[in-house]
């Protein structure tokens, strides 16, 4: 057969990295830094719920089309919450989805939403599933590229930038924060300048807001609570992050009833339903007291600080995160030969044999990959034991 059996539009990105560098931690028996999983379960009374679901055997027969009411409900509530003081609420039954996890979210959201050829900006460096679902929806991916600040060890957003790259073909805007891989919280007056081009430019916003918990600095605003934004932003959350259960793929989205309309009528035909008893475990998770989630915060904070002085240490360039679950370095301090002359891919294929660690090279996540090719990512989603032995191994290099 002549023709590729792959279409033209997945062909240019084959086996994800993250497949690739977690078969190679387990080829050679490294530490996992490179995949953004937890290497303990979340707490014991939601893994419990999950149990009793399962016994009392709710959830293990297809569950509604939109998700079970009572985790339609707490995810109104967790909401409400947490953001009601911004004056944001949804009603459960009308402007909550129920999805596979965060990743089936965006690829329902966009699927629904975009017509071919439409433009969608996306913050560059970005998760690698945007790339390919916008590329099914057969959108057009246009980045705006955050940049690094040697003298602050942040990442910023250029609003200029981000305003020159908005067309007459531009349909959406896919916004991470906090930001994946960067770490970047965006701040009140980022958000709200991006809002007011949306605003601006009739334009619908998808935000990505897995990490909303995982705040170390600053705080974390919904774009959605914005003035004009309400009616045109899907918000996407996520219990993998928040209560490290990545395996079970529980997400949801919340939005306005036409844009939960839309966005459903795509998911149902993805995966249509999942995670059933999960569904009702998560509904109890969000409702665990504040103390849960501060406690959380301040735990994964503890071990970005404790992964950023041993990256210091053995000689990498440390941006420090602000959020999320991982630490973007600079390799080129490490010196010509250990830095492979700036080549993170190089760099993340050797480093498994001669440090026993594995981290992910940043230019994956970038259309522009000479700008992300020094940049390499490490997860501290891990326990302190195993974060301070990879600190060790590192400091050898």
């Amino acid at each position: 057969m002549d023709r590729p059996l792959l279409n033209h539009r997945l062909a240019a990105f084959g086996t994800t990295i993250f497949a690739e560098m977690s078969a190679l931690a387990q080829r050679t028996g490294s530490i996992n830094l490179g995949q953004g999983f937890p290497d303990t379960d979340g707490p014991e009374e939601v893994r419990e719920a999950a149990v009793r679901a399962l016994r009392d055997g709710r959830g293990n027969q297809y569950p509604p089309g939109p998700g079970v009411p009572e985790l339609r409900a707490a995810v109104a509530a967790h909401q409400q919450r947490f953001y009601g003081h911004l004056g944001l609420s949804y009603d459960p039954d009308t402007e909550v989805l129920v999805t596979a996890g965060a990743t089936e979210a965006i690829a329902a959201s966009l699927l629904a939403l975009l017509e071919p050829g439409d433009e969608v900006i996306a913050l560059e460096p970005y998760y690698d599933s945007y790339a390919a679902c916008i590329a099914m929806a057969g959108g057009r991916r246009v980045p705006v590229t955050l940049r690094p600040s040697a003298e602050t060890g942040t990442y910023h957003l250029d609003l200029d930038e981000l305003r020159d790259a908005i067309t007459d073909d531009t349909r959406l805007i896919l916004l991470n924060t906090p930001h994946n891989p960067t770490g970047t919280v965006l701040s009140r007056d980022e958000l709200a300048a991006v809002a007011a081009l949306a605003v601006e430019r009739d334009l619908l916003v998808i935000t990505d807001e897995v990490y909303e918990h995982l705040v170390f600095e600053g705080e974390h605003l919904p774009l959605a609570s914005f003035p004009g934004m309400r009616e045109r932003t899907v918000t996407i959350g996520s219990a993998g992050k928040t209560f490290s259960f990545t395996g079970w793929k529980v997400g949801w989205v919340t939005a306005a009833p036409a844009l939960i309309t839309a966005v459903r009528s795509a998911k149902q035909f993805l995966t249509y339903v999942s995670a059933g008893p999960f569904q009702y475990a998560v509904a109890e998770a969000l409702a665990l007291p504040d103390s849960y989630f501060t406690g959380l915060r301040d735990d994964l904070r503890a071990k970005r600080d404790i992964l950023a002085a041993g990256l210091a240490d053995a000689g990498f360039g440390v941006y420090r995160p602000a959020g999320t679950y991982f630490i973007t370095t600079d390799i080129r301090p490490l010196g010509a030969e250990l830095s492979h002359e700036g080549d993170g891919f190089a760099f993340c294929r050797s480093l498994p044999e001669r440090a026993g660690v594995v981290a992910i090279p940043n230019a994956v996540f970038y259309d522009h990959q000479d700008q992300g090719a020094p940049f390499v990512r490490f997860a501290f989603c891990k326990s302190v034991s195993v974060l301070e032995e990879a600190a060790g191994r590192l400091k050898r290099l």
